[in-house]
Order: C-alpha cells, then structure tokens, then sequence
C-alpha cells in the first residue's frame, strides 16, 4: 500500500486530490496534516467524502493529523502505519489576495518554513517522489504582445516587484522553489515543482472570492459582473480534473529538480475577455459587464499581467488537458446550484 504525505486538504486543490485517490481506490494511505481538523472534515464531507467516523473505505485509509506545518518538526505517529511515506504532495499555503497585503510577513514565512519542514521530511525518509505546489505568480509580469508562450525555463527572467507589500506571495513562491531545487542538489531529494495556473471547475469552496468566483455568482443571480479594474491582465486558467490529473503526471513521470507549468493553452485570455465570455456564453447574454474601479488597489489584486504560459513540457509527459473555460463555468454553477440547496452556501 502506498502512503501519500499530503498538506492543505482543507483547500480546494489538495482536498480534491484526496478525493481523486480515494474515488479511485488506488490502495493507497493518505496522512494528513492540517491545522484545524474540524474545518478539514467538513471540508471533506462537502465534496462527498464523509467524516472520518463515516467513511466505507477502511479506518486507515485517510488519518487527519492536527499540526502546524510552521514547526521544525513532524511527530514520527505521522509517518503511515509502516514508518514510511511514498510520496509527498504539499499543497498548504496562503490564498487569499487579502491577506497577502495585510499579513506579508506571515504569507512569506508560512510559504518558506512550511515548504522547508517538507523537504526535511523527505530528505528523512526514503521517498519515491515529491511534488511541491507552487504558482505561475513566480514568472511575474511577463509579456505576449508577439503571441509568445513562457516555457518552465524563463522564471529566472524575475519581472516581481521587490517593494511591492503583494509580492510577499510570488517571491515566497520563488524562494520555496529555490529550496526545493537546493534539497534536489544537496540531499538528492526527488522533488518536482508544478506551477499552476489559476485553477477551479466543481467543488469550489464557499468562500472562494477570486475572480472566477465573483463572476459565477453574478451568473447564479442574474446580475451584472462588476470588475474592479480595466481587466486588462492576462488570466491562464485549468479545471480542476485536469490540475490534479497534472499533479499526479509530475508526481510519476517528472523529472527530478524540474518545474512543469500546469495549464490549458486554450483557456488563457484576459481578464475582460473571461468576463465577456461568463456574460455571453455562460449566462446566455442575460447579463452585462460593469467597472466599479477603486482610486487604490484594496482589493489586493496582482498587477496587471501579460503572461501566457507554455503547457508543452507536462504535456510531453503524456497529460493532455480537457476542460475548456466553458465547462469549468458550468461545473462550478452546478455545485453551487447544488450547494445552496443542501445549506452550504
């Protein structure tokens, strides 16, 4: 049985790659290290795995450990029931726009220490494989006015303002990045990095407020999408079915100490182009577009970006992406017309 170490179930990306392995019976063990176990539960039992005490897979199927992964160390209780873990996929890390303008210190800290105390857990033990979830917030600003696509390699290129309080977010990434490669060098550990693009479809949490978000819920009530900027940045998107399928390829089949963009080329536009295309196609012209543009950026939204990233080197891996914006919207509408009727929303 193969013993999956996996941080940030509570969010949307690694509680659904527990629900990918699990639905799947890959015979496998899944440990898991959250902060509050309560949240993670409920979190669980929204996108329909029960409760630990309800579960019809065998009691040491999924094991929630309360910990803080901020610590320099992780009580050996966590290491499976043979002593050993396969693979480590960590997930954990701060989201929300808003803090990251308010809390920067603690955003960084939270990215560096807990990817830290990871790899020292792998470089512990005999893993097979390592992926670290990082974000395509690293390539910064990045420039497609000639139709060019950023390929894995051109990250060293910076384009992050270093005294912007916003970017405690991409250059945590970066510096997180940087370790994983450090570990890959000095200790050997079989990490890979997988950069993801902005990620939803089905089983979208509640709470989620980013823009994909906000423009679904104008969907569901028939209102107008307000943006609060000119929506001129560049937005590359996945589904979530396709994210996690693309963890799980960088997992078995990348190499060693190497970044692999998770993103499907098709769904890369801008950020007034998605929202034309929610109206139109998603809503069926039934609402409009409205800008409500605040004199300062309290919102905590990244720079305007021109990135289009390059999905080629994961795709010759053998992933291919199938979910297009289209689909992802009406994935997510149904959970959330699906939700309100169950008393989540």
């Amino acid at each position: 049985m193969s013993v999956y170490f996996i941080t940030g179930i509570s969010g949307y990306i690694g509680s659904m790659l527990v629900k990918y392995l699990l639905e799947n019976d890959l015979g496998c063990e899944i440990i898991a290290p959250v902060r509050n176990i309560q949240k993670a539960e409920k979190r669980l039992t929204d996108i329909g795995i029960p409760a630990k005490r309800k579960l019809p897979y065998p009691q040491n199927r999924l094991r929630l450990f309360q910990e803080d992964l901020c610590f320099d160390d992780f009580p050996e209780c966590m290491y499976g029931k043979t002593g050993h873990v396969d693979y480590i996929i960590h997930c954990a890390s701060a989201t929300s726009s808003l803090q990251m303008i308010t809390q920067p210190v603690e955003v960084t800290k939270s990215i560096v220490d807990a990817t830290k105390n990871c790899l020292e857990l792998a470089r512990r033990l005999t893993i097979k494989s390592m992926v670290y979830l990082s974000s395509m917030e690293v390539y910064g600003k990045g420039d497609c006015s000639d139709g060019h696509r950023t390929s894995e390699e051109e990250a060293g290129d910076g384009g992050v303002d270093l005294l912007s309080v916003r970017s405690c977010y991409p250059l945590g990434k970066r510096m997180a990045e940087n370790l994983c490669y450090s570990y890959f060098q000095e200790y050997g550990v079989p990490v890979k990095i997988a950069r993801l693009a902005q990620t939803f479809g089905r089983d979208v949490p509640p709470s989620d407020n980013r823009v994909f978000s906000q423009f679904a819920h104008a969907v569901q009530a028939g209102e107008d999408i307000v943006l609060h900027t000119e929506g001129n940045s560049m937005g590359n998107y996945c589904g979530i079915d396709d994210a996690v399928s693309g963890i799980l390829t960088i997992l078995e089949k990348g190499e060693n100490g190497e970044a692999y963009n998770v993103v499907n080329e098709e769904n890369t536009m801008t950020i007034r182009q998605m929202a034309q295309l929610t109206a139109s196609q998603v809503a069926g012209g039934r609402i409009g577009i409205r800008f409500e543009i605040p004199a300062d950026n309290h919102y905590g939204y990244a720079a305007d970006t021109g990135l289009k990233l390059s999905g080629e080197k994961l795709i010759r891996l053998g992933w291919k992406p199938e979910e297009n914006l289209t689909d992802m919207y009406q994935d997510l509408l149904r959970h959330m017309k699906s939700a309100t009727c169950t008393g989540y929303l």
